[in-house]
């Protein structure tokens, strides 16, 4: 068990504190409506590349989303063909700009994998709508829990959010990986905020 105090990184490394969630009922509020223009399409089996190139413009560059990218195509096209996944793309003009991913593999609870906009749909309400969505489609199911979790790599608008959304926090971790911009998973000048240290 970890005692109060710093503890130093090592170089090449990155580190964050992980925040879970969870949510045992859907709030009471009135669901959001996507703005005009836009629409959210449930997406099949969805081709890895076409994937990968949604998660990287959602995430990746920004936020260092990169679990998904480290993937080789059988694990991550086992992941997406598989029925307990219900992958959920937002469109605007016939291209998808948001993710939405609910995993309900583990049978009783439902883990919100992935929500995010590019950088095209934030500030337009779409989040809030998307969010309704992702808890309507969750808690049709006959689930104990809705759970997600965000860390300090993400938008700082991420975790307010979610409370606001009606999630509460449960437990914090810290998480130590390799740089994904130094491993070659990601660009070297994504996600500016966050220094590389060699």
């Amino acid at each position: 068990m970890l005692t109060e105090g710093v503890y130093p990184v090592p170089s090449g490394k990155i580190a964050a504190v992980v925040t879970h969630l969870e949510m045992l009922v859907p709030p009471a509020s009135a669901p959001a409506s996507f703005p005009n223009g836009t629409r959210m399409n449930r997406v099949d089996r969805p081709n890895v590349d076409w994937y990968r190139d949604l998660f990287t413009r959602v995430g990746a560059l920004d936020w260092l989303w990169f679990s998904r990218l480290k993937m080789d195509d059988a694990t991550l096209g086992a992941i997406l063909g598989d029925p307990q996944v219900e992958i959920f793309a937002l469109e605007r003009a016939d291209r998808a700009e948001g993710l939405l991913e609910l995993d309900f593999r583990d049978g009783a609870t439902c883990e919100l994998a992935f929500l995010g906009l590019t950088p095209t749909l934030q500030g337009a309400g779409v989040g809030r709508a998307l969010m309704s969505a992702a808890i309507e489609r969750a808690f049709a199911r006959p689930i104990t829990k809705l759970q997600i979790h965000t860390c300090t790599f993400d938008s700082p608008v991420a975790l307010p959010f979610y409370i606001r959304s009606g999630f509460m926090p449960v437990r914090r971790e810290i998480e130590i990986v390799d740089d994904p911009r130094l491993t070659g998973t990601i660009p070297e000048g994504a996600a500016a905020h966050i220094p590389v240290i060699r």
